[in-house]
């Protein structure tokens, strides 16, 4: 069987250095908000290119906490593209703001950047760009438009660990007002449970932030927010910690595997993803495209080699945004019945890639 994702060997490979890291948490009798924490948003902040990194319980936690600092009059409009993952929209949701759902670009899978402008009206305030499967935005199109009309631009990092922006050398959560990280185990870099957090260079921004995930205090029962209770938590800090200065050799493994899978993935069924350049795409999802999605996601499950759909259903259609149902987004609705994930991961071993290739090119 050729696993989607083998998290197991993931993470075995970093096992010595995990069991040390958790013995060390345990050791130290101090689990919340302490050194560990400390050191990985350190590390972690310095690996983005940024000045701050403040972690938090998840990575919806980390959006939703960067959208709630900003302070927005409740109403306000912020953009977002319309092919996302639930997440991405519930941050919004639940500050009491409205979403604003934009088309994607069929060959990216990333926001339409010529579709943006149109969007804008006199209640937006933000523009929340998506890196979606791990490509990077092409950006600084996204940063004009917010400064032609004073926005913010906050960016959803919870795929792609790593990547730069397109027609950029910076990594992905740095040129932004603030970006948010989920740490989720199937992510690039993974924590082994719920993990997040929120970058930024705006120092004022970032004392916001670390007070509301913890209850709205910096010091002890001295609430000057309502905030929330999201920390990331010591285990998850320290595991995180032990991985980082892997992730860069992991995501160069995911793209070796994409460039073979593009290389050599030779069947017209099969729509295959537009990669602008190396560095803006770190493949934590290689999508792929198929107009019996379906019928071919069974073929590979019946040649044992599991896969996975990103997503089966847009935002739009969902049951909780029901209000939205009837709207028609049709490049959105192709890319969720048509899209499935093949399997990548920096453990996979070349005779697994080449037999994904293989049953695909018989389909």
């Amino acid at each position: 069987m050729v696993k989607f994702l083998d998290l197991f060997n993931v993470n075995e490979r970093f096992r010595t250095d995990i069991d040390a890291a958790i013995k060390r948490v345990l050791d130290s009798g101090y689990y919340l908000l302490g050194n560990e924490n400390k050191n990985f948003c350190e590390h972690f902040a310095k690996f983005c290119g940024v000045k701050h990194c403040i972690g938090v319980a998840n990575g919806l936690d980390a959006l939703t906490l960067i959208v709630k600092a900003f302070d927005f009059e409740r109403g306000s409009e912020i953009i977002v593209p319309a092919n996302t993952y639930i997440a991405t929209i519930l941050s919004i949701s639940q500050n009491g703001h409205i979403t604003v759902l934009v088309e994607p670009d069929i060959n990216t899978y990333n926001i339409d950047i010529n579709k943006i402008e149109q969007a804008i009206t006199p209640k937006t305030k933000a523009i929340m760009v998506v890196h979606l499967y791990g490509q990077g935005v092409e950006i600084q199109p996204v940063l004009d438009l917010a400064k032609k009309y004073n926005l913010k631009v906050i960016e959803d990092c919870a795929q792609a660990h790593g990547a730069t922006y397109i027609g950029k050398t910076e990594r992905v959560g740095s040129l932004s007002d603030a970006s948010a990280f989920s740490f989720y185990p199937g992510k690039n870099l993974g924590c082994l449970g719920d993990g997040g957090a929120v970058t930024t260079n705006d120092e004022e921004l970032a004392n916001r932030i670390t007070a509301l995930r913890n209850y709205g205090s910096h010091i002890k029962y001295h609430n000057i927010y309502q905030g929330v209770n999201s920390r990331l938590d010591e285990l998850q800090a320290a595991v995180l910690d032990v991985k980082l200065p892997h992730l860069d050799a992991d995501n160069a493994r995911r793209l070796e595997i994409a460039k073979y899978y593009k290389e050599n993935i030779k069947n017209d069924k099969i729509s295959l993803p537009i990669i602008h350049s190396d560095s803006s795409h770190v493949f934590h999802v290689f999508a792929v495209r198929c107009k019996t999605r379906d019928d071919l996601q069974k073929y590979l499950a019946d040649n044992d080699i599991q896969t996975l759909i990103h997503y089966p259903i847009p935002p739009h259609k969902q049951e909780c945004y029901k209000e939205w149902n009837d709207r028609n987004y049709p490049i959105t609705e192709e890319i969720h019945n048509t899209i499935l994930s093949l399997p990548i991961s920096p453990v996979m071993c070349d005779n697994e890639v080449e037999h994904v290739v293989e049953i695909i090119n018989k389909y």
